[in-house]
């Protein structure tokens, strides 16, 4: 139990591109201080900067609209005070006390050096590598199965009893899959006001079928069958996003679970300290199981795969012989767990479903397993190329 990672046949490319310096820089005003969300159907971070503000506890008892309110004052307050210009676009309240902004290189330094600050991170892009999906996902309901990945964890024996919730924080769900259970209610979408909470990919809504889709006679069974879902969509109908929308899910989680909730993040990929934070802050309250990534790489070298904590659960990709997954990243720590990864059959977008491998997989069928109790090891993965087997999740 630790860490911090999330990915499946799934990797994520970091860019950083910098904005141009300006020679005069001129007071902000309340309407180039207005909060707006980025429009990340075509994510760019061109000059956008995530700072984070040290951790002022006074706010961490206060209520979700006076820690919001409080950290857009000391925003605005801290750019008046520096002379700084910019739009800021989201506020960070709860995984972090922070905002994003875009600036010059040149205004960069000057919140660097205020003792307010705890750290300035550049935004980077965030994007789904290639997946596998093993024939032509199709619409139409099929005869209910349970797949080997789900027996072989000990899930899918029964209807899901409990209250809990399983946060997505993905592509989005198919809000209306009649495999799945979608509290869309609560369910975001983090790409821009003209965008919801629908997966438009396919990955998310494969995630969701594997922690929770129903026993109810079609498509398949998940680990927890029924368990409630919501959808904190991040990543677009192409699987990219911004490591600060990435941010703005976590928090976003962070502020609205419910003790005893689990998360699922099935993405990540170069090393961010921001998100690692978010990540672990919001773990105090609720569990996170994190796909360990798929650069045949050290997980400890991938945010936020790299992070330890005691409800941080990270998990490593296997295949139905219990044999390593080539493409798996390894290291035990941070990998505390691993799971079917490898030809995993799922609920897909457009109320279809399909074969998918990666970590991304491995990661739900953890994110199950919290969610209907504890888990326990059943021997251990065979080939691991650290050296030291990973043990197999079961119920």
């Amino acid at each position: 139990m630790k860490k911090i990672h999330l990915l499946v046949f799934v990797c994520l490319a970091g860019i950083i591109i910098f904005g141009c310096s300006k020679k005069n820089e001129i007071l902000p005003s309340e309407e180039n201080l207005s909060l707006k969300s980025a429009d990340l159907d075509n994510p760019s971070v061109s000059g956008k900067y995530i700072v984070v503000f040290n951790t002022d506890e006074s706010l961490v008892g206060a209520g979700l609209n006076a820690r919001n309110e409080k950290i857009k004052e000391r925003a605005k307050g801290l750019l008046r005070k520096l002379q700084v210009s910019g739009d800021i676009e989201e506020l960070y309240e709860t995984a972090l006390q922070g905002f994003t902004i875009r600036l010059a290189p040149g205004q960069v330094k000057k919140l660097q050096a205020n003792p307010d600050v705890k750290r300035i991170e550049a935004d980077q892009i965030v994007a789904l590598s290639p997946i596998e999906i093993n024939g032509k996902p199709g619409p139409k309901p099929v005869p209910e199965q349970i797949p080997w990945g789900i027996t072989r964890v000990g899930g899918g024996q029964s209807t899901y009893p409990g209250n809990k919730t399983a946060w997505i924080i993905d592509t989005g769900i198919d809000l209306f899959h009649p495999d799945l259970n979608v509290d869309i209610t609560r369910s975001v979408s983090f790409l821009g006001s003209k965008t919801t909470p629908q997966d438009q990919n396919g990955h998310g809504t494969h995630v969701s079928g594997i922690i929770a889709a129903r026993l109810n006679g079609i498509g398949v069974v998940g680990v927890a069958p029924g368990a409630r879902l919501a959808a904190v969509r991040v990543l677009n109908r192409s699987g990219s996003g911004t490591i600060s929308g990435v941010i703005a899910g976590v928090n976003y989680v962070a502020a609205n679970r419910v003790a005893g909730d689990v998360a699922n993040m099935s993405l990540g990929g170069g090393i961010s300290e921001t998100l690692d934070e978010a990540v672990l802050t919001a773990s105090k309250d609720i569990m996170f199981a994190l796909a360990a990534g798929n650069e045949s790489d050290n997980a400890a070298n991938h945010s936020p795969a790299r992070i330890n904590g005691p409800n941080i659960y990270t998990v490593s990709a296997m295949d139905s012989r219990d044999k390593w997954a080539s493409f798996s990243n390894f290291g035990n720590p941070p990998i505390d767990y691993c799971a079917p990864g490898v030809s995993v059959y799922s609920t897909y977008k457009d109320g279809g479903y399909a074969t998918m491998s990666g970590t991304s997989m491995a990661a739900p069928h953890v994110a199950g397993l919290l969610l209907i109790g504890s888990i326990k090891p059943d021997g251990n993965v065979i080939g691991d190329p650290d050296g030291k087997a990973d043990p197999i999740a079961h119920h």
